[in-house]
């Protein structure tokens, strides 16, 4: 009991169980389209730049980097009065944004596998790179950003889980779940709005 309770005061775990709430929240918050999403985000990622290069997780520090921009940007966006409104993109689009994206994977993979000391850098690129594609699609209301996240979701827990952030892994799983409900929830405002 004493070694639960050490581990759950400890700075790191502390961190981690704010960051995984205010992620939680921002998910909700985006799924509903609320504008109070951004900020939630803002938080979140602001702790895990520091769990993440702790975690030696490089390009998921990155990526958190990336994630702070955008909930700037995202905030704006959809703070305008000409508010965005949920679209969808061609197949052949995200087929091109998948080949593309695996380039990016291959090569940031290549770099952090023979110049850092990163763990699992081909995932941790794969999750990183399509994690930033569906970040974009996320701010410009994209409906398909929902399917990009429900698979970056299931990656990233067993990115997290290897590197012993088991909370951090449940958060991708309930954030696969919440993306999928992200996806019905636009689609369902999308056809409405049609």
């Amino acid at each position: 009991m004493e070694e639960i309770i050490q581990t759950l005061t400890s700075i790191g775990a502390l961190e981690e169980v704010f960051a995984v709430l205010f992620s939680i929240l921002y998910v909700l918050l985006a799924a509903r389209e609320n504008l109070w999403c951004w900020p939630a985000a803002a938080i979140s990622v602001s702790l895990y730049i520091y769990i993440c290069y702790n975690a030696q997780l490089y390009p998921e520090t990155g990526l958190q980097i990336f994630y702070l921009l955008m909930a700037v940007y995202g905030y704006l966006s959809w703070n305008k009065e000409d508010n965005v409104i949920i679209k969808e993109w061609s197949t052949r689009k995200h087929l091109t944004i998948i080949c593309y994206g695996a380039i990016l994977t291959f090569l940031m993979g290549f770099y952090f596998t023979e110049y850092t000391d990163a763990k699992h850098p081909i995932i941790d690129s794969l999750t990183t790179t399509f994690s930033i594609i569906a970040t974009y699609m996320t701010v410009k209301k994209i409906l398909g950003s929902w399917l990009y996240w429900i698979v970056i979701d299931i990656v990233a827990i067993y990115l997290y889980y290897s590197r012993d952030l088991q909370l951090t892994s449940v958060l991708f799983f309930i954030y696969a779940m919440l993306a999928i409900y992200g996806y019905f929830s636009w689609n369902k405002k999308m056809q409405s709005s049609a």
